[in-house]
């Protein structure tokens, strides 16, 4: 594996079958695109090196720190330009990291300064999904490992399509993002069962003894015929990375593909960012019908950006830019594949991608896990190689 440390080949490995990567083995091929180069220099910066598979950075509100995943059990802090020896929180001995398994996602309380929640996503010792709260300590820099409330606690059939991304929305509520539980073809149907959590996107509002309540405006609440009233979008294979576009409240959604298509669908804020959508899966994968030849497509959420398994093998979602160091980028979504390692992205507008670009420049040279965003809007990659990259003017 090009790039890579040996003790992170077999974590990365693991990701790419868990991640459902089926036609680029386990390099990274930044060939050539048949997208434009971006029109505005830009370059990589890195910020932080020496990683243990780096899987997501984030920050709180107005916080100049950045929290970085790793994920074998341990989030670690870049503060100052300088990546802390001690890691914020270290919850290894509860985390299994087998396949798509680990610690993936992680997300801020809206008021953290005052309160010192944050949310975790991770895989128990058992293999099952494990939502959590835990508080931070009398020190900024250190979570107090024993403050851990269990929130929510999916079993999983298999060890891949976990999902891993907690956010809180616009709305301050929690999405939980859950893949279809793993193996292949989703054999249970869990895409399309309203009855079962996996292979969807939840709403739900943690409470602080524990557990959760629904909130009464999701799509499901108090319908018939068994439908669990936590889930907000479904039809999903396994998405990885999804998110919130701040400045319209617009759901970008990268979900994995499995034999020829990755994707990335949008649902617009107006239209109810995600409410009660259907995705598609597996009715559908990508742009084309997967179990049968003809699909009724009509109530599907169709990919706006869709390629195939020629171009790459397992989509990695980021963010839709909104910092103010580059405003050119602003309003373009980007997005990389995990084997193919290029970065691309698109804006948005009158319901379809346009200004769809490649930006070479962007490259880490290595397989691309995850994107971040810090407090202030501005956007870094992470490479398998355990390096963390801040995207700047070129």
């Amino acid at each position: 594996m090009v790039g890579q440390k040996p003790s992170l080949v077999s974590a990365a490995l693991s990701l790419i079958l868990a991640l459902g990567a089926s036609a680029c083995g386990d390099e990274f091929d930044n060939g050539t695109s048949p997208l434009p180069d971006g029109p505005e220099p830009v370059a990589l910066q890195q910020v932080a090196s020496g990683l243990s598979f780096p899987v997501y950075l984030t920050a709180p509100t107005d916080d100049p720190r950045l929290f970085i995943i790793e994920k074998g059990g341990t989030i670690r802090i870049v503060e100052a330009g300088t990546l802390l020896p001690t890691p914020f929180l270290d919850i290894t001995a509860s985390v299994s990291t087998g396949s798509e398994q680990g610690l993936l996602g992680l997300a801020f309380d809206p008021d953290y300064a005052g309160n010192g929640r944050f949310i975790v996503h991770y895989t128990d010792v058992a293999g099952d999904t494990r939502v959590s709260a835990f508080r931070v300590s009398s020190d900024p820099n250190l979570a107090d490992a024993a403050s851990e409330v269990a929130i929510l606690s999916v079993d999983q059939p298999f060890p891949n399509h976990n999902g891993g991304q907690v956010l809180f929305g616009p709305d301050d509520h929690l999405y939980v993002m859950l893949g279809d539980g793993g193996s292949a073809d989703d054999p249970g149907g869990r895409g399309q069962a309203l009855t079962d959590l996996l292979g969807n996107i939840l709403r739900i509002d943690p409470v602080d003894a524990g557990g959760y309540t629904v909130p009464a405006d999701n799509p499901y609440v108090g319908t018939t015929g068994g439908a669990r009233p936590e889930i907000w979008s479904y039809g999903l294979r396994n998405p990885w990375r999804v998110a919130f576009d701040a400045a319209t409240g617009d759901l970008y959604v990268a979900d994995v593909g499995q034999r020829e298509w990755e994707e990335v669908s949008v649902s617009t804020g107006p239209d109810g960012a995600g409410r009660g959508v259907n995705f598609g899966w597996n009715i559908m994968e990508g742009p084309e019908c997967f179990l049968e030849s003809d699909c009724n497509q009509d109530p599907l959420e169709l990919p706006v950006v869709s390629f195939d398994h020629g171009d790459g093998c397992s989509i990695t979602g980021g963010f839709v830019y909104r910092g103010a160091a580059i405003p050119a980028l602003r309003g373009h979504y980007f997005y990389s594949d995990y084997c193919a390692g290029f970065v691309r992205s698109f804006r948005f507008e009158n319901g379809a991608a346009v200004d769809q670009y490649q930006w070479p420049t962007l490259a880490p040279g290595a397989n691309v896990p995850s994107f971040g965003l810090d407090a202030a809007g501005e956007m870094y990659i992470m490479s398998t190689d355990g390096v963390v990259f801040k995207i700047v003017p070129g």
